[in-house]
């Protein structure tokens, strides 16, 4: 149950020794979204929506619902939502480059700087206006590279442009970036400057990103999950850097390609990560492709690592970040940016599906029911890559390889045949519940 915390006495919040889960018969939840998240959750058996101040159990709130309410919600033992209340330390775009640059210097400091140079998967960035100087100094080193800049706080590709010349960051410098709607304001919106990847892999002359989902259930000590399912989202447009103010070339989101002239909706401009991953072991061989994937996850853990010190991690708390990859033509993969809030609407029936088997996959480790022991390694598409330390694909929960033949949990672009295990799963269970 969850309340305001004015109606009741607060407890421990947050602090309380875990009790072991019981099996709840009934689930009362919210949902702040209205597409698949919804579908989903009205359609799982035993859970039953709540209006408005309704007392809850499950809350799949949107970030500014947990900026307003969460310090103030009284949540009992078992009740969850779906965010950390500081959650834009890994999804602001200033904030994660400042998270992985300090942590950077600390793995250089502990472990050397051969150690360090796991965390080069990031472009060179800057936070405008308040490193300008510094973007500046660089930006002279290298004349004629392109720059791309972000807003940190916004989505979908709005407010992003490129550039090569200082003269465009001035100008951007001297009228702030207002919109319309902020000419009032006084205050100039934060960007950041990252290099431009001017290299990218190419697949039909096409420039495309990788959109991959990891489900962190704790930061103290860090649980992560990486799903099997993911996709590759291209541009419509042949890509070129002769034009760089040309956002159906460089800028792959779906909020940007669908409003292309010659978009098909019913082709969509997505690849199923499977699909992607089968056409490089084709070109490049397993071996190579292996590396690359190996790559991703170190970007996931680190990433994560980066970040766990300044996450406050409350048990009430979980989060279902949408990754962003985009690859070079090398097979270096880098990180452009994390989601906090990925988009769960289908942009077709093959992209519907796939958040269906995420989302139902997300709840089955949620857990609200308490079906689990705690000691699973895979749940439906889900595979456990992190807990407290590495998790080896063998048997049992071997942190260190033994022979140098570690190969981490990992399965991202493999088949998810995630009926057949979910039945395997839950059926013992059902089975023990039974008797």
């Amino acid at each position: 149950m969850a309340k305001n915390k004015n109606a009741g006495h607060r407890g421990a919040y947050g602090y309380q020794k875990l009790k072991e889960r019981e099996p709840r018969a009934c689930i009362r939840f919210k949902c702040a979204l209205t597409n698949t998240i919804l579908d989903i959750l009205r359609r799982r058996p035993g859970w039953v929506e709540v209006k408005e101040e309704g007392e809850w159990d499950f809350y799949w709130c949107d970030v500014s619902w947990l900026r307003e309410n969460f310090d103030h919600t009284y949540m009992d033992e078992h009740v969850r939502i779906c965010h950390f209340r500081n959650h834009y330390e890994l999804t602001r775009k200033n904030y994660i480059v400042k998270n992985l640059k300090r942590f950077r210097k600390q793995i250089e400091r502990e472990a050397g700087k051969l150690e360090a140079t796991k965390c080069d998967f990031f472009p060179k960035t800057f936070e405008m206006p308040s490193e300008y100087h510094l973007f500046v100094e660089e930006f002279r080193k290298n004349p004629g590279m392109t720059w791309i800049m972000k807003p940190v706080a916004r989505s979908q590709g709005r407010g992003i442009f490129l550039f090569r010349k200082l003269k465009d960051v001035i100008d951007w410098r001297k009228d702030g970036v207002r919109t319309d709607d902020q000419k009032d304001e006084t205050q100039v919106e934060n960007y950041v400057a990252q290099c431009y990847i001017e290299n990218p892999y190419l697949i039909g002359g096409r420039k495309f990103d990788l959109r991959v989902y990891v489900l962190v259930m704790s930061y103290i000590p860090l649980k992560a999950w990486l799903y099997r399912d993911g996709f590759a989202r291209f541009s419509n447009t042949r890509f070129t850097l002769s034009s760089i103010d040309d956002h159906y070339v460089h800028l792959t989101n779906v909020a940007v390609q669908k409003t292309a002239p010659d978009y098909d909706p019913e082709k969509g401009c997505k690849w199923m990560i499977q699909r992607f991953r089968q056409y490089l072991t084709a070109k490049h061989g397993a071996e190579v492709v292996e590396t690359l994937f190996a790559e991703m996850d170190n970007i996931f853990i680190k990433s994560l690592q980066s970040v766990q010190k300044v996450i406050i991690s409350d048990k009430h708390c979980f989060e279902l970040y949408g990754y962003d990859i985009l690859i070079d033509q090398d097979l270096k993969p880098w990180l452009l940016e994390v989601n906090a809030s990925p988009s769960l609407t289908a942009s077709s029936q093959e992209d519907y599906e796939l958040k269906c088997r995420l989302l139902k996959d997300t709840l089955h480790i949620v857990d609200m029911e308490g079906r689990l022991t705690g000691k699973e390694k895979r749940i439906g598409g889900f595979d456990l890559m992190w807990n407290d330390g590495p998790v080896s694909r063998a048997e049992g929960n071997v942190d260190t390889p033994v022979n140098g033949s570690f190969m981490a949990n990992t399965h991202l672009g493999y088949n998810n045949d995630r009926k057949k295990q979910l039945k395997q799963l839950f059926k013992p269970l059902h089975t023990q519940q039974k008797v």
